[in-house]
């Protein structure tokens, strides 16, 4: 089953146990995938990956507006952002250890035969077509990657 199926079947429990809360996270997630949908020249069905991207992009948002809220003094929002942050990320295929990051960027480094900072753009895009799919954080794969390449 895919994600999208998941979502409407889990919004019908949602109706059916009266969790307002949770139906409205899981509305504003199909609605998000439905606008990709339909944007651009022609509007076709989404593909897992590109659902599991428009997902990444909702916690991104997530995570930025609970650090947002919290600078701001308003725990009330950032709560709200934080729950529904972990409704989204119920959906999202597990995260790779920090050892498969290592491994993976190990290998992306003898593949891309990176020797420096300067080669830092190869490495990560060889690590995106290896994550491809994957809930990881760019910036924190970014961070180890530059660590390693000593920048």
């Amino acid at each position: 089953m895919g994600i999208k199926q998941r979502i409407v079947d889990d919004m019908k429990e949602a109706m059916k146990a009266k969790d307002q809360f949770r139906l409205d996270a899981l509305r504003m997630v199909k609605a998000a995938i439905m606008n990709k949908e339909v944007a651009g020249e022609s509007a076709r069905e989404l593909t897992e990956a590109e659902c599991t991207a428009t997902l990444q992009s909702l916690v991104k948002q997530r995570k930025d507006s609970i650090e947002q809220y919290g600078k701001a003094g308003r725990k009330d929002l950032a709560d709200k952002e934080a729950g529904e942050l972990k409704i989204i990320e119920g959906y999202l295929p597990a995260a790779p250890t920090e050892e498969e990051i290592g491994a993976a960027i190990e290998a992306a480094v003898k593949e891309t035969g990176a020797a420096g900072p300067k080669d830092m753009g190869k490495v990560m895009k060889a690590l995106k077509e290896k994550f491809a799919g994957k809930a990881v954080d760019g910036s924190v794969l970014s961070g180890k990657v530059k660590a390693k390449l000593g920048g």
